[in-house]
């Protein structure tokens, strides 16, 4: 009965686990998927200056494709792992523990391969403003896009102050993407009437501390940490359920044989008599035992006539 309620209690404990992994593994998938548009309009933004490296060093462990895939795959192993522990099947439990230990073992490598303090200063956000001059221009539609989806989203204007803008470019006011109120020919409504309705804060404090780390990026870091530690107790609870699996599936021992059950056995078994070498023991036909008698009455009375 002890026995039982142990395998009772690590089946659902696993249940539990299993459901965590899907919970938490569309989390990561669902938050690395939101950060990857922030991520590439930053990177277009920061093309060839320092703090692209930066930004890639502090956002690849989070929305490398491996992560991604590895995310999608514990998916996959964790419906295996319910299942194997629905049915208390040893092969899928084995392939269950096989996969986590994988997956652990990938994601411990790319986190430690990963991992590296990046090194940016407030300084290198005055590179940002050489990439100003190419707004609006018909090649760089892709670059006026990067900057007006980030000053929407970051209500920034310009890298210091909106002000640059009109030093690094010929506009003579501000993009439309500055208005905190946007429609179209607001910014050259705020330049004229109301600077309040520009946005103050320039983008370059905004991709700075996006660099250095968002709540979004400490979600995910925790998140990898949980599925991390998840995978170990996983692990640990799979090889307890095999084990008492395979103990109750295991065939119990013969026992050994009782000296006094052989011997009445045997006492009720005859001896065989053994037979001596060159002795046939033959028993008589029953034509020649009875045909011997008239064939000596005949012959005797032939011998009284010729007498």
């Amino acid at each position: 009965m002890a026995r039982e309620d142990s395998v009772k209690c690590l089946r659902c404990l696993l249940y539990a686990l299993n459901l965590l992994f899907w919970v938490m593994a569309l989390c990561v998938l669902g938050v690395a998927a939101w950060l990857r548009d922030y991520l590439n309009n930053v990177l277009t933004l920061t093309a060839d200056t320092r703090l692209e490296e930066a930004a890639i060093l502090t956002y690849s462990p989070v929305v490398h494709p491996v992560v991604i895939a590895v995310c999608c795959f514990l998916i996959i192993v964790a419906m295996v792992g319910y299942c194997g522990t629905l049915k208390c099947n040893l092969l899928l439990l084995s392939w269950y523990f096989g996969s986590l230990l994988v997956i652990f073992c990938v994601e411990l490598a790319s986190g430690v391969w990963t991992y590296e303090e990046p090194s940016v200063q407030r300084s290198d956000m005055i590179s940002l403003k050489s990439r100003m001059p190419n707004y609006g221009l018909q090649r760089y539609q892709w670059l006026t896009h990067a900057w007006n989806s980030f000053q929407t989203e970051f209500k920034c204007c310009g890298v210091i102050y909106f002000t640059d803008w009109l030093e690094m470019t010929e506009m003579e006011w501000p993009p439309d993407s500055c208005c905190s109120d946007q429609y179209p020919g607001c910014a050259r409504h705020a330049h004229h009437r109301d600077l309040s309705d520009l946005y103050q804060e320039g983008c370059g404090p905004k991709i700075y501390s996006f660099i250095r780390g968002t709540k979004q990026l400490q979600v995910l870091r925790f998140l990898g940490v949980s599925i991390g530690v998840a995978q170990i107790l996983a692990m640990t609870l799979t090889l307890t359920l095999l084990w008492a699996l395979y103990y109750d599936h295991k065939p119990p021992d013969p026992a050994p044989p009782d000296p006094l059950t052989l011997t009445h056995t045997h006492s009720h078994c005859p001896p065989e008599e053994p037979q001596k070498p060159g002795h046939v023991h033959t028993h008589p036909r029953p034509s020649e035992a009875w045909g011997s008698a008239p064939l000596n009455g005949h012959a005797q009375f032939e011998m009284e006539q010729l007498s």
